[in-house]
């Protein structure tokens, strides 16, 4: 049989029709590659010059109430407006359109000094409980069509505050990521009338060798195809398309699965893991969208260590995703973490 832990191979996201090199042979190589800076120091429970702490002014001038769970407000500096004009250009090979859309953060808890690994069971629960009221209400606004729910955890990934929080972007048109997702989910309800993320799920929780974690209701696995080395993907395990639709015992396994997975990120590598994370659910354009089941993707850059990244650069950029490290490696080490 094929050693596939050795060969360069060529893996498929059927989630998006594209494909990922894998080369774990290249783990042998030496390493000249870039070393992040150091670690920060510890953070403030409370920071007096924090904009999303409680009670704070934020930068456009609102100051936050004091308050003791969540707390989500309109982005002050939204990317999208509900008010946006009406338009579309189009010329030759060029063509613009308008998006009208509504931006909204959300502070996962009043500390300013944790995350999702360091929380509590049951405010990661409140958590996702705003999440999908969040879901909802801009699901229902005529001019929303897709809401996207993500998180950038550390500098490494851009995040312009370390107070937990997350962003929700609410759009008129599809995003790419969403569009290719319906596409796929779509074609696999047609060929066979079933849902490719349920059979998934089953699939690797039968095979066992990727799995990270997994309870009742959810499992968290690295994706065959996964592109960062320590990407993972979490699925619930009943069919439905958005988590407004979980229920009660539902939702508090999914915060169980979430607290384990990021605290076994920080565990990695001994340092607060840094992560892109978003959750993919079902467009709100008012059609059934039957095929559609939630998930969340988990997007990691560190390679080596707290201090080596991944960069998406060169061939990354010019012809597909590579990786070195296997997909059942890395869900060894997490396991294992």
């Amino acid at each position: 049989m094929t050693d596939w832990r050795k060969l360069p191979h060529r893996r498929f996201n059927p989630l998006t029709g594209q494909w990922v090199l894998v080369s774990p042979h290249r783990l042998d190589r030496p390493w000249q590659g870039d070393l992040a800076a150091a670690a920060p120091p510890p953070r403030l429970r409370y920071d007096p010059h924090c904009y999303l702490c409680p009670g704070n002014e934020r930068a456009g001038g609102v100051r936050n109430p004091k308050y003791d769970g969540t707390f989500a407000f309109d982005n002050d500096f939204p990317a999208l407006l509900p008010d946006a004009e009406d338009a579309r250009f189009e010329d030759g090979p060029l063509l613009a359109q308008s998006d009208p859309g509504r931006c909204r953060v959300l502070c996962f808890s009043p500390r300013h000094d944790i995350g999702v690994a360091q929380m509590e069971t049951p405010a990661i629960r409140s958590l996702i409980d705003a999440w999908a009221a969040e879901y909802a209400a801009l699901g229902e606004l005529p001019y929303v069509n897709a809401v996207t729910i993500f998180e950038n955890r550390g500098a490494m990934m851009g995040a312009s505050n370390p107070h937990p929080h997350c962003q929700i972007w609410a759009e008129h048109t599809l995003p790419n990521e969403l569009a290719l997702e319906s596409h796929s989910l779509a074609a696999h309800a047609r060929r066979g009338g079933r849902c490719l993320l349920c059979d998934y799920a089953a699939y690797e929780s039968a095979a066992g060798e990727r799995i990270v974690f997994e309870n009742e209701h959810v499992c968290a696995v690295v994706p065959f195809w996964a592109v960062w080395p320590f990407e993972t993907l979490v699925l619930p395990r009943r069919h439905a398309g958005a988590l407004d639709g979980y229920a009660a015992e539902e939702r508090d396994a999914l915060a169980q699965a979430l607290h384990a997975l990021t605290a076994r990120y920080d565990r990695l590598f001994s340092a607060t893991f840094p992560y892109s994370m978003g959750w993919h659910q079902a467009p709100t354009s008012g059609k059934t969208n039957a095929e559609w089941h939630a998930h969340a993707h988990y997007y990691p850059p560190l390679l080596r260590s707290a201090n080596v990244r991944k960069f998406m650069v060169g061939y990354e950029m010019l012809a597909q995703p590579q990786r070195d490290i296997t997909a059942e490696e890395a869900a060894r080490r997490l396991r294992e973490a």
